[in-house]
């Protein structure tokens, strides 16, 4: 085997067959002085291993999160293989490549540094280890299929801006990327700001006894020595913590209901009249479960790079909340009995302070986010020229991709049959994912109509 280039024996799960690929890269494709380990696991059909079968290569959504750990054959996984060869590739950063933890960023020196060396794990790099996969893995380096889930679908379109000679075919799943020149990070997040504006009032409307509820909790917390109360990982819960729940309880299936239900088991009960008011030990632990800061810090501070070209972040997210003035204000919310709004897939700087797992994390995280010499993502022109065949999945109340902008990308990828859909939220792909897969598949094949 070469020596960038390990592959493990196959073994199995349920109706599929596995095998693991260690592939060694330059973090820096324009300097070899430092290389990285990329792991991607290859996945096919049980009894097809010895066949000879197309690659499809799945990019993961984040930024800063592994593939998954498929323990049957099932959903969109499923159905791709009963025609190729699946690559679940775990992006430099993340899982068993390279991942970023607070030992391992720890080991460079200053911020400064480590900012210079997070630089290296955006979307063009990810791009670059795809390909260097394919001609390392694919015989006759041949082009593949790729199937961009989220964050992987704004990677499928940088690959289609700068490499789209290893490409045959590209599906997308809530991932339109912004590509134009006015898109920058601040565009992204008051396009956002106002979907999630809209998820809070339904969430409300679904569940208007949490109105008081949520407003009771922040009451509680602003209350409190310190505003807020002790996690079981040693951070602290303030009201400002609480709007995080938005994350994921407004833009995900089930969302709504999953968040309602933590709600019901807030207090621990009082035994007698007129005890004093305690959070349970389970709302606080399901709280720091409901994120992944601790086992996926990337995808905090890469969050608003993922956007910039040319220029920095600064805060977008923390600058365009402050133009709400007050209705994201939560303290002053719940004194002035109002509801209480969650936000939605934000990073503030506030969170490297409150956070336990992203404190280690604060000083570079403020470089990040003032760095201004990000290199482009996307070209423009040649998304206008593509001949690569596309299908996406574009959700019409998608709270992390704005249909709006993702639209106006649509617009400029020449050879891309969007499919707008309703049925599903941003994980779509998780949720219906053999029905998701199968429309894109019949989009690319001709087999869906066209209108």
């Amino acid at each position: 085997m070469d020596d960038c280039h390990t592959v493990g024996d196959w073994y199995s799960v349920p109706d599929l067959r596995l095998r693991d690929h260690w592939f060694t890269v330059p973090l820096d494709y324009s300097s070899s002085s430092l290389t990285i380990s990329i792991f991607a696991r290859e996945v096919v059909a049980a009894g097809k291993e010895e066949q000879s079968l197309p690659y499809l290569l799945y990019l993961q959504g984040g930024p800063g999160f592994e593939s998954p750990r498929p323990t049957e054959a099932s959903g969109w996984l499923k159905k791709a293989c009963e025609e190729y060869s699946v690559i679940l590739l775990d992006q430099r950063g993340t899982g068993l490549s390279t991942p970023v933890t607070v030992s391992s960023l720890s080991q460079i020196s200053s911020a400064e540094k480590q900012a210079d060396f997070l630089k290296h794990f955006r979307a063009d790099n990810i791009v670059k280890d795809a390909e260097f996969i394919r001609i390392n893995l694919v015989p006759d380096n041949r082009p593949w299929t790729i199937l961009g889930q989220s964050y992987g679908g704004f990677c499928a379109v940088t690959y289609l801006s700068f490499a789209p000679q290893g490409l045959k075919s590209v599906l997308i799943t809530g991932g339109l990327p912004p590509i134009g020149s006015d898109c920058t990070a601040e565009a992204v997040y008051r396009s956002c700001f106002e979907q999630v504006l809209r998820q809070n009032e339904k969430y409300y409307k679904r569940f208007p006894q949490d109105i008081e509820i949520v407003r009771e909790l922040v009451n509680h917390l602003t209350g409190l020595d310190g505003g807020g109360v002790s996690l079981p990982s040693g951070g602290i819960l303030t009201p400002r913590g609480v709007q995080t729940l938005g994350l994921s309880g407004l833009g995900s299936s089930a969302g709504f209901e999953r968040m309602h239900y933590m709600f019901e088991r807030i207090w621990d009960p009082s035994l007698h009249p007129g005890a004093k008011k305690h959070i349970s030990y389970s709302f606080l632990k399901a709280f720091e479960n409901w994120h992944s800061w601790d086992t996926n810090p990337l995808y905090a501070l890469l969050h608003e790079s993922i956007y910039c070209q040319g220029a920095s972040s600064n805060w977008s997210a923390d600058r365009i909340r402050n133009e709400y003035d007050s209705l994201f204000d939560v303290v002053q919310a719940a004194k002035e009995d109002r509801p209480v709004f969650f936000t939605g897939e934000m990073i503030f700087p506030w969170m490297f302070d409150e956070i336990h797992a992203l404190k280690p994390f604060k000083d570079v995280a403020h470089f990040l986010a003032i760095k201004d010499d990000w290199p482009p993502l996307y070209d423009v022109a040649s998304l206008n020229n593509n001949q690569v065949p596309v299908a996406a999945a574009v959700y019409y109340e998608d709270m992390f991709v704005n249909f709006r902008l993702a639209m106006e990308t649509a617009s400029k990828i020449a050879s891309i049959r969007p499919w707008i859909t309703n049925e599903f939220m941003h994980s779509g792909l998780r949720d219906g994912g053999n029905q998701v897969f199968d429309q894109l598949m019949g989009m690319l094949k001709g087999k869906k109509p066209l209108f």
